[in-house]
């Protein structure tokens, strides 16, 4: 699974100060104590026994959520599936093939969340089962008999199901299991389609099974709809047959186990395009007939990610096909459905809006890793999700570190650090990777599943290397195939391939919460010939979080104007510790954590001389960001060091070095950013040059603003664009209409602002046309100008732009961001109207109580935890 809200985690700080989160770097060291480590137990560890010594008569034990205690093992399940898209309901009939796990069994517990059923017997006898359904939930069969281990039982239940929501996550923000999107033909230029969402366990909504991720059986469905629809699911498609009537029935096979969350359908009139079989394998892709050409891009590099990561885990794909599809209002980013992908229609664009979409890459990489990391082997309880997630989450670094290099995976580890990090800072509460006090299941999918587990697999790659990590891996995947698997036995896998207890690893980083904060100081002592480090961990104890980290990790130490260094491999044990290293001269530079690979806090005052020196002789991505994000712009060594970022092979150095620009550069400067420019190779670069040219009145820049407007890029022409109308304005209205038909992020976002500043309400038709194309944090911009617009216009047009914006507000069908961005414009629209009413006048007073009303109910109703937290912050009782 994929959580679409990449930066949600942070999007409180946004809604206060409209920033982003800080980005905290991470650094390293070696050893001598600086004082004794006096460790004094927390009170609230005793704080259940009373001063007598008897425990108190409401003590509890602490909850933990176990896994799913299994009776039965669920072999094989063949559905038999038709549709009633006018009341959104499933017509099934479900044979289940099961035996008792370990003890005689006479009474079956089934998850049917909203079902009416028509029969329940065994598939071998009319005679009916006797069952209770009281909660609507599960169901509990009569068997008539006992079953023993190894026997089989093969069940035949026909059924109706009325999938609906009850719940949700900031992941997934709806739990229906299966959704008809438009069944009725009701939304003019809208697909109907039908697909499903599983995870966590969703799926008994639309079928009866066993939801818990510890099952897993094979699978058949068979499937029938009007001849214009494709179906897709899990395995082979066997068959397809013509009825006769309209209609065909689609015949789809699994023969590899995997969970129920897993099964899926997607369903609607789809292109197929079919890539070049890997080693045999299908390879396909599910788009809308107008996205067909661009199939390739919206879901890049497949072949080749199929290719390298078999090589890397020592294991080649193991399913029968590999699709993707792209559905319509999906409740998620994307999910893993085993060898039937499902993704948001965020994923569509032509070539030129995708050459920029960095997460169409990301995103293919995370769901294909899953393959591996969480379908073949899988979590065997939602406490050890980062099982699942964390894997697919750093399987973003992998990738990008083999396609792009490492300064591009580096970037997007720093990324993953402040999503984790920011997580915190908006008040979530540090908690255990394998966390089994929960309070709800939906509760796991945030930034420690992802982030977090994503970095501490990076760390044990670093402490153990290349070859035992990925060997490792291997042995994980190769012990634990088909089956599921709690944290013990990844740590045995390393353990196994390592020769090392690495308890100390997973009790720290797994069983126990928080990261380690460092301050560090640093000193060289001439007399004693040797430079040093001073560390202290300052985390505080509370939530579960170690006094004291045991991190190892690299120094580097650069003597004598060396572009070599000296490396001290080291382990931090201590709460205050001293690293020396010897050295006769002053060293030019000290870089802690020299991999940069310590998901930490760290407090460190660095010179500038030693910062200039870093950015110098550093090997990695953060020490070229660092100095010129912390150095004083004003030294003239510093600005040398900017002009040494816009010329950095990396695109986010170039960007950065861009930001630190005075707005009087000199001509050196000038001519290296009309350069960047003019023809930069990385879009954002280009397009954050000529805003800053823009700013600073460059006299070349409109030449260059025009010269944009003909890039491939669309984030450059919304550059040029923008940049167009604040000299020729004339110019610029005519270019904007020959572009508004793009659906392009960045053209949006530029047209947006460009109509806004008019303040015309004749362009509130624009806004409306791409209202639910917008996405991300640009969301916030582009409603707030739509509401800004809405003011302007009559009565009539104001009413109908709230009615469109409150409709995103509440569908939960529709990107978080989105639903975020126009919650917080109706409210903002409801101050204003509510500041203008008068008591006499009844028309707007009765129209200010609908709106109250409306906002509460949003805001009441919604599912999503995370979400509904942001709503509260918006409009507060």
């Amino acid at each position: 699974m994929y959580k679409l809200l990449y930066t949600l985690l942070a999007i409180t700080l946004l809604i206060a100060s409209c920033g982003t989160p800080k980005t905290v770097m991470a650094p390293e060291m070696e050893f001598r104590d600086l004082d004794t480590l006096v460790i004094t137990p927390d009170p609230e560890d005793y704080s259940v026994i009373e001063v007598d010594g008897r425990v108190p008569s409401d003590y509890r034990l602490p909850v933990y959520r176990a896994a799913y205690e299994r009776k039965f093992d669920l072999l094989h399940t063949k559905l038999t599936l038709r549709f009633d898209w006018e009341k959104e309901q499933v017509i099934g009939q479900a044979e289940l093939r099961l035996t008792p796990l370990s003890k005689m069994q006479r009474q079956l517990r089934l998850d049917a969340k909203g079902f009416e059923f028509k029969a329940i017997r065994l598939a071998n006898s009319n005679s009916p089962l006797n069952y209770s359904y009281d909660n609507g939930q599960e169901v509990f069969i009569e068997l008539g008999r006992d079953y023993r281990p190894g026997e089989e039982i093969n069940l035949y239940i026909d059924y109706v199901a009325t999938p609906a929501a009850s719940g949700g996550s900031s992941a997934i923000t709806s739990d229906k299991g299966l959704y008809f999107i438009n069944p009725r033909g009701e939304t003019p230029g809208q697909p109907k389609q039908i697909w499903t969402q599983g995870e966590t366990e969703s799926n008994s909504r639309w079928f009866p099974t066993i939801d818990k991720p510890n099952e897993r059986c094979t699978q058949e469905m068979v499937v029938t709809v009007k001849d214009n629809y494709k179906v897709l699911s899990n395995g082979t498609l066997m068959s397809s047959t013509a009825n006769g009537d309209g209609t065909r029935t689609d015949y789809w096979k699994m023969d590899l186990p995997h969970a129920p969350y897993l099964f899926m359908l997607a369903i609607g009139e789809f292109s197929v395009v079919e890539d070049d079989n890997w080693n045999g394998i299908p390879v396909d892709y599910w788009v809308e007939k107008e996205y067909e050409s661009y199939a390739e891009d919206i879901f890049p590099y497949t072949p080749e990610m199929l290719t390298f990561f078999s090589e890397l885990t020592g294991v080649d794909y193991p399913w029968p096909k590999y699709s993707q599809v792209v559905v319509r209002e999906y409740v998620s980013g994307a999910m893993e459905n085993t060898t039937g992908v499902i993704f948001g229609d965020f994923m569509y664009g032509d070539e030129r809006e995708l050459m920029d979409a960095e997460v169409n890459e990301k995103i293919v990489a995370h769901e294909m890793f899953h393959h591996w990391f969480g379908d073949y082997v899988t979590c065997e309880s939602w406490s050890n999700l980062t099982l699942n997630e964390g894997f697919a989450n750093y399987s973003e670094y992998l990738w990008l570190e083999k396609k792009h290099g490492r300064d591009a995976a580096d970037e997007h580890l720093l990324t993953e650090w402040a999503g984790y990090l920011g997580s915190l800072a908006n008040g979530s509460t540090p908690h255990e990777l394998i966390w089994t006090d929960y309070e709800d299941k939906e509760d796991m999918f945030d930034a420690h599943s992802y982030n977090k587990g994503g970095a501490v697999l990076h760390m044990l790659r670093n402490y153990l290397g290349d070859d035992v990590f990925f060997a490792s891996l291997e042995y994980y995947l190769t012990e634990n195939q088909y089956s599921p698997v709690e944290v013990d036995e990844l740590r045995i896998a390393f353990e196994e391939k390592s020769g090392q207890d690495l308890n100390w690893f997973f009790n720290q980083w797994f069983h126990q919460a928080g990261h380690p904060q460092l301050s560090l100081e640093y000193g060289f002592d001439a007399e004693a010939g040797e430079a040093y480090v001073d560390v202290k961990q300052t985390q505080l104890t509370t939530n579960n979080v170690p006094a004291v980290f045991q991190l190892p990790v690299a120094v580097d130490v650069y003597t004598k104007g060396s572009a070599l260094p000296q490396r001290y491999d080291v382990m931090i044990n201590q709460r205050s510790q001293r690293l020396t290293f010897p050295s006769t001269t002053k060293p030019d530079a000290i870089i802690f954590d020299a991999e940069h690979q310590l998901l930490a806090e760290i407090d460190q005052e660095l010179s500038d001389e030693a910062l200039i020196n870093q950015f110098r002789v550093g090997k990695r991505l953060v020490d070229r960001m660092m100095p010129l994000e912390k150095l004083d712009a004003s030294l003239p060594a510093a600005r040398q060091i900017t002009k040494d970022g816009l010329q950095d092979p990396y695109g986010a150095v170039r960007l950065t070095a861009i930001g630190r620009l005075s707005d009087t550069p000199d001509n050196d400067e000038l001519n290296l950013l009309r350069l960047l420019a003019g023809n930069d190779t990385d879009s954002e670069v280009r397009a954050a040059a000529l805003d800053k040219l823009a700013e600073i009145g460059d006299e070349q820049v409109a030449e260059l603003a025009t010269q944009a407007l003909k890039a491939k890029s669309y984030l450059v022409v919304g550059s040029g664009l923008t940049t167009l109308a604040s000299i020729d304005p004339e110019l610029a209205a005519r270019e904007v209409k020959t572009l508004e038909s793009s659906d392009s992020p960045a053209l949006i976002r530029a047209i947006a602002g460009i109509y806004g500043t008019t303040g015309d309400p004749a362009n509130i038709a624009y806004f409306n046309e791409k209202m639910d194309k917008v996405d991300g944090q640009e969301s916030f911009a582009f409603y707030g100008t739509y509401l800004m617009l809405l003011m302007q216009a009559d009565e009539v047009g104001q009413i109908n732009g709230l009615d469109a914006i409150k409709s995103i507000a509440e569908s939960r069908g529709q990107s978080p961001w989105r639903r975020l961005a126009a919650y917080r414009s109706y409210v903002q629209a409801y101050q204003g109207i509510s500041a203008q009413a008068d008591e006499t006048d009844e028309v707007l007073s009765k129209r200010v109580l609908e709106m109250n009303n409306t906002l509460k109910a949003i805001r009441d109703n919604e599912p999503a935890g995370q979400i509904k937290d942001i709503f509260g912050q918006m409009f507060p009782d």
